[in-house]
């Protein structure tokens, strides 16, 4: 049976890539989000540009999370390993689209800066803001909710990390996927005390299991075992004894 070590590895530095990325992104993406009037000053365009790069890292590190996991998953949770690379593919195609709506809006003022109708400008603008903001309620809202505890799930299952690890998992996926669906039916907002709290246990689970991934690795096949096939021949013995003297 092959090392399985390279694919925890690999998780591990994932999962750490993904969060340094996205922090800082969601900072720099600010002057193009939070000011109603980017589009028609100067605009911070080189700061939100790189926000859009780090957008891109995170989105392929989150399908590589799931990629990479999926071997160690596979073998006793087929369904649960393949929901997961979906649900990440889907997570990362959210992250993707926010992060053009976000670009998008620093072409727009460019263009606005260039002659466009500034009027016309600002109406773009604020659906360029609303769309990067549904995105990231779906995104990294709902669907990383649903993603949080199906891994926990087959992480335990597997036995690739501490119970207390996966708990932790198991707690946050649920609690991040309903202050996303209050935040969705307009309870309160998404930037809010509520909001950051209930994402909380989710950033511990994936950095707890990210440095149990990189510290120990794991060369036990997970999960069930598969049934070995049996390779004694169940012929009868042929019997060659001499038949017994007549009398």
């Amino acid at each position: 049976m092959s090392s399985i070590r390279p694919h925890a590895v690999s998780a591990g530095v994932l999962f750490l890539v993904a969060a340094a990325a996205s922090i800082p992104a969601l900072a720099l993406y600010q002057p193009a989000l939070s000011d109603p009037d980017y589009v028609l000053g100067a605009g911070a365009d080189g700061q939100v540009l790189l926000g859009g790069l780090l957008e891109a890292v995170t989105a392929a590190a989150v399908v590589g999370t799931g990629v990479a996991l999926y071997p160690l998953l596979r073998r006793g949770t087929p369904a649960a390993a393949a929901g997961y690379l979906a649900g990440r593919v889907l997570e990362a195609a959210m992250i993707a689209v926010g992060m053009v709506a976000t670009l998008a809006l620093v072409s727009l003022r460019q263009e606005v800066a260039a002659g466009l109708d500034p009027a016309g400008a600002g109406a773009v603008a604020r659906a360029l803001v609303a769309l990067h903001d549904w995105t990231f309620l779906a995104g990294p809202g709902l669907a990383i909710g649903v993603n949080t505890a199906l891994l926990a799930w087959a992480v335990r299952r597997a036995r690739l990390a501490p119970r207390w690890i996966t708990t932790t998992g198991l707690v946050g996926g649920p609690l991040v996927l309903a202050s996303s669906t209050l935040i969705f039916v307009g309870a309160y907002p998404h930037a809010s005390v509520p909001g950051f709290l209930a994402a909380v246990p989710v950033l511990v689970w994936e950095m707890t299991l990210a440095v149990h991934l990189l510290r120990t690795g794991r060369r036990a096949q997970p999960a069930v075992p598969e049934a070995q096939p049996t390779t004694a021949d169940a012929r009868p013995a042929l019997d060659t004894r001499e038949p017994a003297a007549r009398r």
